[in-house]
């Protein structure tokens, strides 16, 4: 594969997930993921800081989350603009033909102590978000934080669900169903 050719990230991050699948994370070099990519090492840290972040990418489901949240009409209620939120950063991220690498991205952060702490920092971001985005809506502090916890433990839900379903199967309509149970079970508390 040519250096010039496009999607470098893309194309180190593919990279980086085989060479974890087949060596471990502890055992994989930036060296060694910017060589399967067909690229350079100064390529590779121009798109990623370290090797987790490879996995890891950028803030934008944070930013999808915001713009989706900031976008619902002014009556909605905190949780519908949850919803909306999942729904239409899941329709961005959650595509299915991604879903092969996420389920095996899924499956090396499973397997590794440093990547499931960096993912639960990820989704407390997430978390700090989506609170955010509703606090600007005029949603009082302790309502934001319940609705975007809410919100998070369904994401997580719907990406568990989903990561594991057939092709055919619609992230958004899973996170709608999953944040309808999770709001149905903080009845029986």
């Amino acid at each position: 594969m040519a250096r010039w050719e496009p999607n470098a990230a893309e194309r180190l991050a593919h990279a980086a997930l085989a060479l974890f699948a087949e060596r471990g994370y502890e055992n994989t070099t930036v060296i060694d993921i910017a060589k399967r990519a067909g690229l350079g090492k100064t390529t590779f840290f121009r798109h990623f800081q370290d090797k987790r972040e490879v996995l890891f990418g950028s803030d934008t489901m944070n930013g999808l989350l915001t713009v989706a949240i900031d976008a619902v009409p002014a009556d909605a209620t905190p949780l519908e603009a949850v919803a909306h939120a999942l729904v239409a950063a899941g329709a961005e991220v959650f595509t299915p033909d991604r879903r092969e690498f996420i389920a095996r991205r899924q499956a090396v952060i499973a397997a590794n102590p440093e990547l499931r702490e960096r993912e639960a920092l990820k989704n407390l971001s997430l978390n700090a978000s989506m609170t955010e985005a509703l606090k600007r809506r005029g949603v009082p502090d302790l309502t934001a934080r319940v609705a975007a916890e809410l919100g998070a433990l369904a994401a997580t839900l719907a990406y568990e669900r989903w990561s594991g379903t057939a092709a055919g199967d619609d992230f958004g309509e899973i996170a709608r169903q999953a944040l309808d149970e999770v709001q149905a079970s903080t009845a029986l508390c």
